[in-house]
């Protein structure tokens, strides 16, 4: 894996600090100050223990102890004061560390849900659910990790460190080169070592996404897992994704894990050179060379001694952090990708409002009314309304997913106010992609799609897609009761409205009878009902948002015969004077259309009504002699 794009970069650590100082302007600089006095405080007992000592050797052979213990008790009672100021900061700092924690990955997942909502569906198609619900899960955890301990203890080793450096200087040069040299190999050690453990913590982050994306796949899929008796070769798949994260994650914690012992066997080796070089300077009186202009003594070597071992430890302190910063950023550098994803692009200007007619004019309304309209303002800064009518058509559409391989080749529809057009085809024939480049779920490469004269790429997306009402194959149902759920196709719609809605659709009878009738919850995308049930809730759905557009891809494949009668009535209903394009492999269901047209690879090979391609025997015709369902 390459270096340059695994280890975070200091734009990230950057984009970061910048992040968290806007979530809290205040509260940030204020927990800094209490971190910087609580790790100011853990530096300077040595400084204490020097005086005392000083004190002590100064009046040793006087024995004049009563000024010394007045003295002494006096620096212990300052030092009291400072500890006691240092843990009221620390209890602050932690406390405000939790608000500051919490409170910015609240915010964050906000904003990477918020972002998540404007990405196209070729985002959700191009990336595996798991992987991106790791970033709310796995990433996010780590980055807590990394605020709320890491950030903290860095912040408060690094002063520490500077603290005591100072002091050292301050106290002997000679003595302080010695620990240079020690932190020199400290640095080339940690360098190495957490160099190469950082990476691979990097990888793993990866791997663990790989794995939760694996394992929710296989939630998903478990009917069909079974269905095949797939059990082994499933469990033979996870083992080898399991086994990559195991690597990984061996080698990331087998680097950590040779850190410290080394760093704190390197600190132990720098006490005893300190030791004995002290030892040295003493005996051979060599003059002491520091910011302070005091002579080398015992007072000066044993506090030194004291300030290695502090300094070592903070060194080590740093270096148990580098694997959960290296990890915490490797989680900010996922979730920052997440929300730099290019959203979706909107350039659409014309907007649907509801409107009336006053003296043979349309005008918007400020109330709800039953008719909708286009609003394009001009450049003089007037409102244009048209009136929303339902007319839709493609006019040589070329489209490709990925700009090689063309799968519509010059597609014209013209669905006129109130005509239902089917598409029939084998399955990859484009049917379902026609449908999604009404939606501008995708852009097309050359043609033009209008609605009601209106170039859809000038209408704005949410007001195209309110004007549209579409019931899926793949019934999606939300966590919650019936009637919330089908209250989702208009969140204003009154309880009667939904219960018109249902029984528009059919579906009144059956939720009657469940244990709460439409206050009955929902969960796991409604396994609670069987898959006619559901598909009659997301109808229901579909009715209540009362589109003049209906798009049904394959609506009643899911539904057995009798409950397709039932629904067909209530589609049929619901249809009625609605611009409607169905998708379906039943041909029985399409009979009744306005408009039929075939489709093979990506163009319309036939069109007409069902007398008419009958008549002509062509494709249609033996499609609908051989068999009602295309396979």
């Amino acid at each position: 894996m390459d270096k340059k794009k695994t280890l975070p970069s200091k734009t990230t650590i950057i984009r970061l600090i910048k992040l968290l100082f806007s979530f809290y302007p205040k509260l940030v600089p204020f927990t800094l100050v209490c971190i910087l006095i609580n790790a100011v405080v853990s530096a300077i007992p040595s400084m204490f223990q020097q005086k005392v000592i000083a004190l002590i050797e100064q009046n040793w052979k006087d024995g004049d102890w009563s000024a010394v213990s007045g003295q002494i008790l006096g620096l212990v009672s300052v030092l009291a004061v400072l500890y006691a100021i240092s843990l009221l900061a620390g209890i602050v700092y932690n406390q405000c560390m939790a608000i500051i924690t919490q409170g910015s990955l609240k915010k964050l997942r906000v904003k990477m849900f918020d972002g998540m909502q404007d990405l196209p569906i070729r985002y959700f198609d191009q990336h595996e659910h798991g992987d991106i619900m790791s970033y709310y899960t796995n990433d996010v955890d780590t980055l807590r990790q990394l605020i709320s301990q890491s950030i903290p203890q860095l912040i408060v080793s690094a002063v520490t460190i500077v603290t005591i450096f100072a002091l050292m200087m301050y106290y002997s040069i000679w003595l302080t080169i010695i620990v240079v040299g020690g932190l020199f190999v400290m640095t080339k050690v940690v360098k190495k070592v957490g160099g190469g453990s950082g990476r691979y913590f990097m990888k793993q982050q990866s791997a663990v996404a790989k794995t939760e994306g694996f394992i929710q796949e296989m939630m998903n899929g478990q009917k069909v897992v079974k269905v095949f008796n797939h059990e082994a070769a499933a469990e033979a798949d996870f083992d080898k994704i399991n086994d990559e994260l195991f690597e990984v994650a061996r080698t990331a914690n087998r680097y950590a894990n040779t850190l410290m012992p080394i760093l704190g066997n390197i600190g132990n080796i720098l006490y005893v050179v300190l030791a004995f070089a002290g030892g040295a300077l003493l005996l051979l009186k060599v003059p002491n060379l520091s910011l302070s202009g005091m002579a080398l003594s015992i007072s000066i070597t044993v506090p030194f001694l004291n300030m290695e071992k502090q300094f070592a430890g903070q060194i080590g302190g740093i270096s148990q952090q580098i694997n959960a910063v290296v990890m915490g950023l490797a989680g900010v550098n996922r979730i920052f990708s997440l929300m730099d994803e290019i959203p979706e692009e909107d350039d659409g200007e014309v907007t649907l409002v509801h409107a009336k007619e006053e003296n043979g004019q349309i005008v918007e309304s400020s109330e709800r009314t039953e008719m909708w309209a286009w609003k394009h303002i001009k450049e003089d800064g007037t409102a244009e309304f048209r009136k929303l009518e339902g007319d839709v058509v493609l006019k040589d559409v070329d489209f490709s997913y990925d700009g090689k391989h063309t799968v519509l080749h010059e597609v014209n529809v013209f669905a006129r106010p109130g005509q239902k057009v089917a598409f029939v085809g084998a399955t990859g024939a484009g049917k379902t992609t026609i449908t999604n480049l009404i939606n501008r779920f995708y852009e097309i490469q050359d043609g033009t799609i209008t609605y009601d004269g209106i170039d859809i790429k000038k209408i704005r997306k949410a007001d195209l897609r309110h004007s549209l009402g579409i019931i899926l194959q793949d019934t999606v149902l939300f966590t919650g009761t019936v009637m919330e759920n089908i209250r989702y196709g208009k969140l204003d719609a009154t309880d009667e409205e939904c219960m018109a809605a249902a029984r528009l659709a059919g579906a009144d009878d059956f939720i009657r009878r469940l244990p709460e009738g439409y206050n009955t919850m929902l969960l796991s995308n409604g396994s609670n009902l069987s898959q006619g049930q559901r598909q009659l809730i997301s109808i229901a759905r579909a009715a209540v948002a009362d589109p003049p557009v209906m798009i049904m891809d394959e609506a009643t494949s899911s539904i057995d015969t009798h409950t397709e009668a039932i629904v067909q009535r209530g589609m049929d209903a619901l249809m009625a004077g609605r611009t409607v394009f169905v998708i379906a492999h039943r041909l029985s269901t399409v009979q009744n259309s306005d408009v039929i047209m075939v489709l093979d690879h990506g163009r319309i090979i036939e069109r007409g009504s069902h007398d008419e391609l009958i008549a002509a025997k062509g494709n249609y015709y033996q499609l609908y002699t051989g068999a009602f369902e295309l396979e």
